[in-house]
């Protein structure tokens, strides 16, 4: 029984030799694709999402500050410098 990575091969094959190369190219991709997954997975790299961890929509994981850093004073909008002309 051919596996999921000799089929992608085989039709890659066929789809270049009918000169179809767009559809060789996306055949290409995948099997990249699926090679890197099976290296990262073998090598125990893959990294799952924690609950919580990320933002919705997003796979930007949330920023933490860098150690010792204080947030900025929110500036007073009644002081001087607000007007046109006033120091």
């Amino acid at each position: 029984m051919a596996t999921v990575r000799e089929n992608l091969e085989n039709q890659m094959r066929a789809a270049a030799a009918a000169n179809d190369f767009e559809y060789a190219a996306r055949l290409r991709d995948e099997l990249k694709a699926l090679l890197q997954a099976d290296a990262a997975r073998e090598a125990g790299e893959l990294h799952r999402q924690q609950p919580g961890a990320m933002g919705l929509g997003t796979s930007q994981q949330r920023m933490t500050p860098p150690e010792g850093w204080v947030r900025p004073k929110k500036p007073d909008p009644m002081t001087k410098g607000r007007g046109r002309g006033q120091k």
